[in-house]
């Protein structure tokens, strides 16, 4: 899979390489899926996305961050349709959807009923803030949609005085979400 390029910043948030690719594997797109991106930021999920689906709807609030999206899409090739909406969810979401990722906290739960109602079958939220991450793992109980949280902690390696030491990153919890009530029980 290709590089995703990001020449343009938006003070990303926890959505690292390393968290996208959990992400985007808990997330089991196909090909002919569907993928909405709520809170594109940067677009890096989006991007990535757009390798493995047929249609990307990438949705942001701010208008920077929109602006960003857009340009750090153009700096990408992919086959996939994609699309971007200047929104705040739970506006913008299609019906149509398959597969779902939340990248913000803002309106998470209202995001999630829509999703719920909807019928999108996965939904993957990532929380980099502990008491964010207990309120949305009880939404998705809440909705019977829970499949999983994964606390992820990344660390890269550095050189400290001729040795290897490990620079951690914030650890970010990644709540994944199954519709049709294939949550846990």
């Amino acid at each position: 899979m290709p590089e995703v390029a990001l020449p343009h910043d938006a003070t990303a948030g926890p959505t690292k390489p390393e968290v996208r690719a959990v992400t985007l594997e808990k997330l089991a797109l196909e090909p002919t899926d569907h993928f909405v991106d709520v809170g594109s930021c940067t677009g890096s999920v989006s991007i990535e996305a757009a390798h493995r689906v047929r249609h990307v709807t990438a949705i942001e609030r701010d208008p920077q961050r929109l602006e960003i999206t857009k340009k750090n899409l153009a700096a990408n090739e992919y086959d996939a349709e994609v699309g971007v909406r200047a929104a705040e969810a739970p506006e913008g979401i299609p019906e149509e959807a398959d597969a779902m990722f939340l990248g913000g906290s803002r309106n998470f739960e209202a995001v999630l009923d829509v999703a719920v109602e909807a019928g999108i079958e996965r939904i993957v939220m990532n929380a980099a803030r502990l008491e964010v991450a207990g309120r949305a793992v009880e939404a998705f109980r809440e909705r019977g949609i829970l499949e999983e949280v994964v606390r992820l902690q990344v660390s890269h390696g550095y050189e400290l005085a001729g040795a290897t030491s490990f620079d951690a990153r914030n650890p970010v919890y990644v709540i994944v979400g199954r519709g049709e009530g294939g949550g846990l029980a």
